[in-house]
Order: C-alpha cells, then structure tokens, then sequence
C-alpha cells in the first residue's frame, strides 16, 4: 500500500497532465474565441437561469415548480462561491500558456460553471426538459474551463458532483410526486372512506 503523499502527488500529476493536454490539442485561435464565447452562456450560471425562465413562461401550470428548479441553481452557484473561499485553491498557471479568458475571481475549486450547469440539468430535466441536450450542454460548459485553461480537472468534477447531489436532494423526480398523490375523497374505495 502506498503511503496517502504518494497518491495525492500521483492525482496532482494526473491533475496537470489532463489540464495540460486540454490546453494544448486541438487549439486554433479560432476555436479558441469560439469556446470563450460558449463558455460565457455559463457565467454565474446565465445560461440555466435563462432556460429556467423560459421553461417558466411557457410551462405556466407548473411556473412555480421552474422557479424552484432556478432557485437550486441560485443555491448551487452561492454554495460554489463559499467554497472557493473556504478552500481558497488559486486557478491554474501553466508556464508559456496563460488562462484564454478572465474569471471574476482567482480561486479555482470547485468550478461554479460545473456546478451551477450540472445542478440546472438535473433540476430541469425533473421537469421534463430534454436531459440528453442539458447534459450536453453541461458537459460542453465544463470541459470549456479546461480548455481556456481557468480550471483543473478536478475542480470541474468536483462541481460537477456537488451540482448534482445539491439538485438531487432538492428536487423530486418525474415519477415520484405521483406516486405520492393522494386520491380525492370520491374516488377512494368505501373500505377506506368510513
């Protein structure tokens, strides 16, 4: 068994090694403008709060139920935020290969895009909206941070995971709020209506 130094310098190395490779394949700059661009729809989770008002003016019946789903990633994003002070991990710098974009702060763990984009897809596909799509998008906002090179991988993993728990304990699948549906007094069987 390895000692716990020698596995935690092996996931830095691992760390870098992953960042590194995203920062430094597949780069023109024109795919790198394209991505910071993309990669913009995530800041302070734009993109989900948008697409929760959209579900909420279009889905009036359950208006209240979207606004929940954007309140969670409201919570994830806030959530992200005292985390990166708590743990206070500064963003990645790579000699000869500075970050592509600008970040409103210099801390790096977790990384908000994955948790707030990873939170909204949960909460919003529970409500029916295409979840193939929303995790695509969730995805492709994630692994944009590594390729501008503002986070680690595992930063995005790690809001990834927390995204997610957060809006699975805040949220209820599609299934289950009828399952839980109380029959009306009329149609419920006499054995249990006395």
């Amino acid at each position: 068994m390895s000692p716990p130094h020698t596995d935690a310098h092996a996931r830095a190395g691992l760390d870098l090694a992953l960042l590194l490779a995203a920062r430094t394949r597949w780069h023109t700059p024109a795919r790198e403008h394209a991505v910071a661009r993309f990669s913009r729809l995530g800041e302070h989770g734009a993109v989900w709060f948008a697409l929760g008002a959209a579900g909420s003016a279009l889905d009036r019946p359950r208006r209240r139920s979207w606004e929940r789903a954007g309140g969670v990633v409201a919570l994830a994003f806030a959530l992200n935020s005292a985390l990166k002070l708590i743990v206070r991990r500064p963003r990645p710098t790579l000699q000869g290969l500075p970050a592509l974009t600008d970040a409103p702060t210099r801390l790096s763990f977790p990384s908000a895009h994955a948790s707030t984009s990873f939170a909204g897809a949960l909460a919003y596909s529970r409500l029916g909206a295409p979840a193939p799509a929303l995790y695509a998008l969730a995805g492709g906002l994630s692994l944009s941070r590594l390729y501008l090179g503002m986070h680690y991988p595992s930063d995005v993993l790690a809001g990834a995971l927390f995204g997610s728990a957060l809006a699975a304990a805040l949220t209820q699948s599609r299934q289950a709020p009828e399952a839980r549906e109380m029959p009306d007094a009329h149609e419920m069987p006499e054995a249990h209506a006395r």
